[in-house]
C-alpha cells in the first residue's frame, strides 16, 4: 500500500504503520484495534520470568518502567545509570556510573554483570533537547545534535559491543534498540511539514536505526536477535514538550509503553531480525 494511505482505505493486512498519528489513533479506536488499545489483551509477560534482562537508562520515564514491568513478570534486571539509582524494588543488580557516552564506563558495566549471561538488553537510554530547531533564527544548536547523536546512536553501539566483546550475551540473547518513529527519513514529509524540525531529534534517531539494522546484521550470524524499535507516543517528561497533542494523539502511560515494547520483545525472532517496528501496533515503519 501507499505509506501515506488513510488506515481506513485499507484492503488488506497493512505492512506498515500510518505515519498520520491523528489519523492512526482515530482509525484504531474507531475499529476497536486490541492490540493497539489494550495491550493486555496480547501481551505474554510470563515469558520473562527468570531472564536476565538489562536495561539501560532505568531511572526515570519509559526505561524505569521497562524495568517495573520485568521485575513484576519475575525477570532478574539489571538496571544501568549515570547517577540517580532507580527506586525500583526487586531489582536483581544496579550499576551505577553508566554513561554511554563513555567507553570507560562499558569495562565497567562489564565487570559488575559479573558472571552473569543477559537474555535480553534494552538499549533505552536517549535524550532529547527541549528547544526546537530551525536554521530560520539561527536556532540549530550543533554542540546538542552530537551529544543527541553520541548517546542515542554511538550509545547503543558502545553497550551491544562491550557486551558482545565480554561474552556477557547468553545463546539466543535478544537485543532491543529503542529509537523512534522520528528516525523515518520516509515520515518526515507528514510528521514534520512546516516545523519545527528538531534537526538533533530526527538525526539522531535515523542514524540510531542504521545502527540497529547494521548490528541486526552482524549479530545474526551469531545467533542474537536485534530489533529496532519505535515504543509509541508515551507521557513522559522527555515528551513533555508535546504534551498539548497527547490526547488526539494517543499518548500512553508508560506503564502500558513498557508492556508494548516487552510484548515486541517477545515476538522477536531471527526472520524478523533488523525490523522498525513500531510497538503501537506492531506494524513496520518505512526507513
Amino acid at each position: 500500500r501507499q505509506l501515506s494511505q488513510p488506515m481506513g482505505t485499507q484492503t488488506s493486512t497493512p505492512v506498515y504503520s500510518d505515519p498520520d498519528q491523528p489519523a492512526r489513533f482515530a482509525e484504531q479506536k474507531r475499529v476497536n484495534n486490541q492490540r493497539a488499545l489494550n495491550i493486555d489483551s496480547v501481551y505474554e509477560g510470563k515469558k520473562f520470568n527468570d531472564k536476565v534482562c538489562l536495561v539501560t537508562g532505568s531511572n526515570r520515564g519509559l526505561g524505569k518502567a521497562i524495568c517495573e514491568e520485568l521485575v513484576a513478570q519475575g525477570a532478574r534486571v539489571i538496571a544501568t545509570c549515570r547517577k540517580s539509582e532507580p527506586k525500583i524494588e526487586g531489582l536483581y543488580k544496579v550499576i551505577k556510573g553508566i554513561d554511554v557516552m563513555d567507553n570507560k564506563s562499558m569495562e565497567k558495566l562489564v565487570k559488575e554483570i559479573g558472571e552473569d549471561s543477559v537474555d535480553v538488553v534494552v538499549n533505552n537510554a536517549g535524550y532529547f533537547m527541549v528547544d526546537p530547531e530551525t536554521i530560520e533564527g539561527n536556532k540549530c544548536d550543533f554542540s546538542e545534535e552530537l551529544k543527541m547523536i553520541d548517546i542515542c546512536a554511538v550509545g547503543p553501539l558502545r553497550v551491544t559491543s562491550a557486551l558482545f566483546n565480554g561474552k556477557k550475551l547468553s545463546k539466543g540473547a535478544k537485543i532491543a534498540m529503542i529509537t523512534s518513529q522520528g528516525g523515518s527519513i520516509t515520515w518526515r514529509a507528514v510528521q514534520n511539514c512546516g516545523g519545527p524540525y528538531d534537526y538533533g531529534h530526527h538525526m539522531s534517531k535515523a542514524a540510531a536505526n542504521m545502527m540497529g539494522r547494521l548490528v541486526a546484521m552482524e549479530m545474526k550470524s551469531h545467533g542474537i536477535i536485534v530489533q529496532i524499535l519505535h515504543p509509541g507516543f508515551n507521557r513522559t517528561d522527555m515528551t513533555s514538550k508535546y504534551k498539548h497533542i497527547w490526547d488526539i494523539e494517543g499518548a500512553v502511560d508508560s506503564s502500558v509503553g513498557a508492556k508494548r515494547v516487552c510484548h515486541e520483545i517477545n515476538l522477536m525472532t531471527l526472520e524478523r531480525a533488523g525490523m522498525f517496528i513500531n510497538c503501537e501496533d506492531g506494524l513496520q515503519i518505512p526507513w
